[in-house]
């Protein structure tokens, strides 16, 4: 299993590294977009379109896209993927509805198109700010999952979300959030490698709000999270599925990503005219 996922990270270093640092925007935008389609096409088998249509679902979620480059500005979509991550997130996490059934599968195949054109555009257009800018961004994400796991292994006692998924802490939770505000703070007072999410944050609010904002999207990538946990758990699978060998699925690498990405987009004031 190891030597499985140590050479699917390499195959995925091999080809997002590149296309991220070098690639003109256009070829990161399809890549991406390849992501997006398979992340749809995951989301719909868990909850339960079934095989055809999961594809269907995927095409779709493909035209969508990009019929919604054709958008004057794409701030429109963060605001709705936002409200239902706000909105709907903690509801879903709290309340433990069915998901994969009536009106909430049809809701949440309608909005999921939402959630993955958001993504889509999120990603390109922080991209357009600049590599670091784009980085800087992912890695709030990466550093809030690399120091929950860390810090839940070693000091992880109190349960976060038991019966949604088990081995979540609030000590790795709280361990994620200070991986985050050491590393953001120390990009803001060296200034290292600007403009980046924190530089920018910082510019605009302040270097206290730019933390608290900073907590609230830690905060976002924890409900992203588990939201999909529940979808797994919900659909009886460990993953979303297994097109990334000892990996997973797609969905799985970028679930914390789908609701911070449209929140820090519309907390920077980017998408509009």
């Amino acid at each position: 299993m190891l030597k499985t996922r140590v050479i699917t990270a390499i195959v995925l270093l091999a080809v997002f590294l590149p296309v991220t640092l070098f690639a003109p925007l256009g070829w990161f935008a399809a890549l991406i977009g390849l992501v997006v389609v398979f992340a749809a096409w995951e989301w719909a088998r868990l909850l339960k379109a079934g095989a055809t249509g999961s594809i269907v679902y995927a095409v779709i979620a493909a035209i969508v896209v990009a019929l919604s480059t054709h958008l004057p500005v794409p701030r429109p979509l963060f605001q709705a993927a936002g409200v239902f991550w706000i909105v709907a997130g903690p509801y879903v996490l709290l309340r433990k509805p069915t998901l994969a059934a009536g009106a909430w599968r049809v809701f949440l195949l309608l909005v999921g198109l939402v959630v993955f054109a958001a993504c889509w555009h999120a990603l390109v257009s922080a991209r357009a700010a600049g590599v670091a800018f784009v980085l800087s961004l992912l890695l709030l994400v990466w550093l809030a999952d690399i120091g929950a796991y860390f810090a839940g292994k070693a000091f992880g006692k109190h349960k976060l979300a038991p019966a949604i998924s088990p081995g979540k802490t609030w000590e790795g939770a709280v361990g994620g959030w200070v991986a985050v505000m050491v590393v953001a703070g120390l990009a803001i007072a060296l200034h290292a490698f600007e403009p980046t999410l924190y530089s920018a944050l910082a510019a605009q609010l302040g270097v206290g709000r730019a933390l608290f904002v900073l907590t609230v999207l830690v905060a976002f990538s924890v409900i992203g999270d588990l939201f999909e946990s529940m979808l797994k758990r919900q659909a009886g699978v460990k993953d979303s599925s297994q097109l990334l060998p000892g990996h997973g699925g797609v969905l799985d690498r970028i679930d914390a990503l789908l609701p911070v990405l449209p929140l820090a987009m519309l907390l920077l004031g980017q998408g509009s005219a």
